[in-house]
């Protein structure tokens, strides 16, 4: 099989496509023939060597978002050979996913909604398990609760608006002006042009902060939360000083470190199949032109997802 490996940190180039064994997979495990991968940020930042190393150093192969169509399981019940499958298995253990072939624990997949290419199956479980796991777990949003998604354009941002939705939630997005009708098209009831416009002049009694962004956004949003209000961070680390600040006003504040969740998965494939959630890929990259996919990766700025096909 090909597999898309490094032998040092990088630029794109340093991504080159090679000739491997196929995995043998453990019982409980099941092996799958990938037909496309999802792309996310963090693996661009993995490559660079800009991120605290997950996955140790190189070489290794990145990725975790597959959408394929099982081979081999004969130990497990889950899944038999032929059935369409996608999932994020093993994060943040490496889970190889930029390959042809992939082992994967069968608990840490889904089957494929029928409604979903794998194009767009591969793209939703990175974003779709951080969205729900913020919201849903950690959130606890509920009908009528005021929710914030700062990044409403980016995979977390598009997917989460939906799933707010889905709870009855009314919600806010941030995002630049020229996506300010794709974020309209997923169900934001207000867009705030943070190109032109103070968020924290222009929102108050929010329930629920959805924080994709980062930087200086994370303790600004103090300033729009309700009492007792609740900000969940997907890119920022739970700084003691800054968890110490919110607690103070009366406020809780947590980071999210995705991790694979099988009831969430379950519960992204009903919204799915209810067709109440779908997931935009931006753009499709054969397998060969990985580089090219991370250079757009690097520029950040994206609309929704890019994803490899195979």
């Amino acid at each position: 099989m090909r597999v898309i490996t490094q032998q040092t940190f990088g630029g794109p180039e340093v991504l080159t496509i090679v000739d491997a064994p196929e995995p043998q997979p453990l019982p409980t495990e099941v092996l799958v023939r990938v037909k496309a991968i999802g792309l996310n940020p963090l693996e661009a930042l993995l490559r660079a060597g800009e991120f605290p190393p997950l996955i140790g150093q190189p070489p290794f192969i990145l990725g975790w978002d597959i959408s394929g169509v099982v081979e081999e399981g004969s130990l497990t019940w889950r899944f038999r050979p032929g059935d369409e499958v996608f999932g994020m298995p093993l994060f943040p253990r490496a889970a190889s996913a930029y390959a042809e072939v992939v082992s994967a624990p069968a608990l840490h997949l889904a089957r494929k909604p029928a409604s979903l290419s794998h194009v767009e199956a591969s793209a939703l479980p990175v974003v779709g398990l951080t969205a729900w796991q913020g919201l849903v777990d950690l959130g606890g949003v509920t009908e009528g609760d005021r929710v914030l998604v700062h990044g409403g354009g980016g995979g977390v941002g598009h997917v989460a608006i939906q799933i707010a939705k889905a709870l009855g939630a009314h919600v806010i997005a941030t995002a630049s002006g020229s996506k300010r009708k794709f974020v309209e098209e997923f169900g934001a009831d207000e867009v705030i042009d943070y190109t032109a416009v103070d968020f924290t002049e222009a929102v108050r009694d929010i329930d629920v902060v959805l924080d994709t962004i980062g930087g200086d956004t994370v303790e600004r949003s103090l300033e729009v939360l309700r009492p007792g209000g609740h900000l969940v961070t997907a890119v920022a680390e739970e700084d003691s000083e800054l968890v110490a600040k919110y607690e103070a006003a009366g406020m809780r504040f947590s980071g999210i470190a995705v991790d694979p969740d099988p009831v969430a998965l379950r519960g992204l494939v009903e919204l799915v199949e209810q067709g109440r959630l779908r997931v935009h890929v931006q753009e499709t990259f054969p397998f060969e032109r990985v580089a090219d996919a991370h250079r757009l990766l690097d520029g950040g700025h994206l609309q929704g997802k890019l994803v490899l096909t195979v």
